[in-house]
């Protein structure tokens, strides 16, 4: 009889929660899906530019010596502008080319570096060219930390998707409860910047060709920039629970 006494309680337990769990599941079932959609623009504080040198000399040291000093000048003129920053050299090359009838070797040297000032980037490339650079690629602009530019864009997209969860729940004479579910998708998209051309001018200065507009550097003079923005998109898909 003891052991009976006992049983029988378990029994009655394992019944209640039998009846109760249909009842548990359909709380559980009680959700609301909704997506959040952000697109910012987010303003370009960044440039990133690269300069070269190259000059041709009847022999290959002659050709690296006069590359290696004119380039030691640019790198010198550039870090006197505001915001220059993470200078990198790049490959070296010298190859025997014709010069009409006669033979010589043209070197070549550049740098590529990140402009933490992207506005100052015409007043960069003016530098650069009086200092002895014959070749420029860029401005590329672009946005210097995009992680948080995105994160950014990611809290709006969930506190957009929370907005429209609860407006739905109130719809529905419930109250909006904790998410249950999240997922995320986007990132900072850079617009491509045109392809920076150059081309010999005025004995050898370099004249630029950027976003459309020439800008000559014979006279010293500095072509106009603007950085411009980058867009940045975030979504999210957020399940939440309905109380």
């Amino acid at each position: 009889m003891p052991l009976l006494r006992r049983l029988v309680p378990l029994s009655l337990i394992a019944i209640a929660v039998a009846l109760l769990a249909p009842a548990a599941a359909i709380a559980q079932e009680r959700t609301v899906s909704v997506n959040g959609s952000i697109t910012q623009q987010v303003a370009n504080d960044s440039a990133g530019l690269g300069f070269a040198v190259s000059k041709e000399r009847k022999t290959r040291g002659a050709a690296l010596r006069v590359v290696a000093q004119r380039l030691r000048a640019v790198i010198a003129a550039v870090q006197t502008i505001p915001g220059v920053d993470a200078i990198a050299t790049g490959s070296i090359s010298v190859r025997k080319v014709s010069a009409g009838k006669q033979i010589v070797y043209r070197a070549g040297e550049g740098i590529h570096l990140i402009l933490r000032q992207p506005e100052k980037a015409g007043e960069l490339v003016s530098v650069a060219v009086r200092a002895g650079a014959t070749g420029i690629n860029g401005p590329s602009f672009f946005v210097g930390n995009p992680a948080a530019a995105y994160d950014t864009a990611l809290t709006a997209a969930f506190d957009q998707a929370r907005e429209r969860a609860a407006t739905l729940a109130a719809r529905a004479g419930a109250t909006l409860g904790p998410a249950i579910s999240i997922e995320e998708g986007g990132g900072v998209e850079t617009p491509l910047a045109p392809e920076a051309k150059s081309a010999p001018a005025c004995g050898g200065v370099v004249t630029t060709k950027h976003s459309g507009a020439s800008a000559s550097l014979c006279a010293g003079g500095t072509p106009p920039v603007k950085p411009g923005a980058s867009t940045v998109t975030a979504t999210v898909h957020v399940v939440f629970a309905l109380q």
